[in-house]
């Protein structure tokens, strides 16, 4: 608990440099964020995976951004993520412009969270709502996800295991029972095999809610 802890008062006081660039100023600068939205679908697509845009490819700096914000507990960089998942996420929706949002995070487990001393993709999709609220959208946070039980490590799996390993893995939660009056937004930092956002969609299908798009900042490229 204490490196994030340490890591965001850092935030506060150095002087700071892009990740990117080394330009100084936000540790994101625009030229280097620069979200280019797409339609980018894992290969193989695993069964009842929604729809799945991103803000960009991921590597270069938005890779090195997204891990030292996740793992490094660099919180600042939070807004300049969300924006670019709020920015994704207007491209997506451009043929339903007067349609309302709920946009459901993909829960991160309870162990990484204390380990990282903070909730990654949970600040995300808030800091994103505001975003499509300010920009004129209807959208709130709509937390209907939990971990059912604890998943083993996913590094290194295939989709397969992948699959295997996050079966069942998620519940509806309390606040999940009460279904919002619009289209649900399935968001998440990065998609690579697919598999997390297919079990998402599944569990909130299985209760009666329909998922119109998954949303994430960044996509793996992965071959077959």
């Amino acid at each position: 608990m204490l490196v994030p802890v340490f890591a965001a008062l850092a935030d506060l006081i150095l002087p700071q440099h892009c990740l990117g660039c080394a330009a100084g100023g936000p540790r994101l600068c625009g030229r280097c964020l620069a979200p280019v939205p797409a339609r980018r679908m894992p290969r193989p697509v695993p069964a009842g995976l929604p729809e799945c845009w991103s803000a960009a490819d991921y590597a270069g700096a938005v890779r090195a951004a997204i891990v030292a914000y996740k793992e490094r507990g660099q919180t600042t960089l939070a807004r300049p993520l969300a924006a670019a998942l709020a920015f994704t996420a207007c491209h997506a929706l451009a043929s339903r412009p007067a349609a309302p949002v709920a946009v459901v995070p993909v829960p991160s487990a309870a162990r990484a969270r204390r380990s990282r001393g903070h909730d990654p993709v949970g600040r995300l999709a808030a800091l994103a709502v505001r975003q499509l609220v300010a920009s004129g959208r209807r959208a709130e946070l709509w937390p209907a996800l939990g971990q059912a039980r604890q998943i083993g490590d996913q590094a290194g799996l295939s989709a397969t295991q992948r699959a295997a390993n996050l079966a069942a893995s998620h519940r509806v939660t309390p606040a999940g029972k009460a279904r919002p009056a619009a289209s649900v937004l399935l968001v998440d930092d990065i998609v690579t095999t697919g598999s997390t956002l297919a079990e998402a969609a599944r569990t909130l299908r299985a209760n009666g809610v329909e998922v119109l798009l998954a949303v994430t900042v960044a996509a793996t490229r992965r071959r077959s």
